[in-house]
This record gives C-alpha cells, structure tokens and sequence, in this order.
C-alpha cells in the first residue's frame, strides 16, 4: 500500500511500518498512530504480552469468573482491540471492552485499512468492520463474550466507575503532542478506576510519566520495549494502596 492521504476532517495518512502492518500518520502533530518499526509488533509486545496475557493465564475473563474488565486510552485504529479479540477468543475468555478515543477516523481511513484486516483473516476483517461501525457509548457485542463500549467523551471529564478495571492500555499520542493525558490527575484517575493488582501498560518510558504513576499508587516495572525502543512501561495498583 502506498501512502496516502484524506481530506476529511483533520489530515491523516496511512503509513506502512516496518514489519508490513499499517499505521497513521497526523501531519498536525507529526505523529504516528503506531511505531515506524512495525505497529502490529509493537502492539502485541506492549499490549498483549506484557498486559493481557499473564492477566489471561490467571484467569481472568474464564466462564466461571465474571469478563475482563479493560480500559484502552487511545482506542485510535482499533488495533489493540482486534489483537484483545484475537487472543481473548483463543483463551476462551470473555472481555468488556472500554475504548477512549477522541478523534475517531474519517470514513475514507477506515476504508483504507480495511483490506489490511481482511488479509489477515475474515475474522479480523469482520471484527475491524464491526468495531468501526459499533455506536459510540453503547455496550456493543463484537462478537460473542466480547463487549465493546466505544467513548468519545474526553477522558478528563469521564465519571470512571471505582475499582473496576482489571487492564489498563495507555496508548494516547506522546507526551509533548497530547500533555494533557499525561499529568499525575490523569494517572489518579486511572487508579481510582483501577481494581486491586489491576495493571496498566503503556509504550511509553519518560521518566516524568513513570514518576506520575508513583505519585498516584502505581508499583511500576520497567520492561524491554518493542523493536525500536529500550523499555517500556509495566505498573501494577497494589492492593496495599486501596483504602
């Protein structure tokens, strides 16, 4: 796939990254949706093997227990969620999926990546539809034991229920392009929403981000990142920490 660009709403142009999956690129703020090295490698890295796999292996989400409850700031592509579907449906588990996103992709965009999903599978081709079709603020099933809820609200002005998420994805846009979500409120937020042993794994490394979820309860773990990056961020909300 070549580059391209769209004309409707903000610019936007779809990018391919080094392991062939696509991404976006946002002129505006001369940022990628995803990592230059490979998108889908970074994903499945950061996201799923270091957050929702351990989460998957003790049990959560399994028919005798209620579903994963997962929080993802910057819901974006939908990326994170269909690699979430992918592997919560191999494990057998069940998801309620809450997706923050605040720019939600033109049409054209979505048609544009579109065929990407379909390579892979006619699953992931129907789910990738599916989720961009979903109605934003209402529990949607992607598909069985899968329940998405997609939230167009800013996240600083959402009423996030209290000890309730199991899984964190933080993937907003860099600190220096989106300072807004990454101030030490954001990170209290976060751990109010957080269940006890919850985690919350982010591609991001910055020391003043690691600092901000120890100020707001967090035992954070530096990982080895994805392929063009050093580390990354693992935190786990102790229960020592709940009131």
């Amino acid at each position: 796939m070549k580059n391209e660009e769209f004309s409707e709403g903000p610019k936007v142009e779809v990018r391919r990254t080094a392991d062939g999956s696509a991404t976006l690129y946002v002129p505006a703020l001369d940022e990628h949706y995803h990592s230059t090295h490979g998108a889908r490698q970074e994903s499945e890295h950061v996201f799923i093997q270091a957050g929702l796999a351990p989460l998957l292996d003790a049990g959560l989400g399994q028919p005798c227990r209620r579903p994963l409850r997962l929080l993802e700031v910057g819901l974006g592509t939908g990326l994170n969620a269909l690699l979430t579907l992918r592997t919560a449906r191999h494990a057998g588990a069940a998801v309620a999926y809450d997706g923050y996103e605040t720019r939600p992709l033109p049409a054209a965009v979505v048609a544009a990546l579109a065929p990407d999903w379909a390579a892979q599978s006619e699953a992931l081709g129907q789910g990738f539809a599916a989720l961009h079709a979903a109605p934003w603020g209402q529990v949607h099933p992607l598909a069985p034991a899968f329940f998405l809820t997609k939230l167009h609200e800013p996240l600083q002005e959402a009423a996030l229920p209290a000890a309730y998420y199991d899984l964190i994805y933080f993937d907003a846009f860099a600190p220096e392009k989106q300072p807004e979500l990454w101030a030490e409120a954001i990170f209290a937020q976060l751990s109010a929403a957080a269940a006890p042993g919850a985690v919350l794994v982010s591609y991001c490394a910055q020391g003043q981000f690691r600092r901000h979820l120890r100020a707001a309860g967090w035992r954070v773990e530096k990982r080895p990142g994805p392929p063009g990056k050093r580390e990354m961020t693992r935190a786990v909300k102790d229960e020592s920490v709940i009131a």
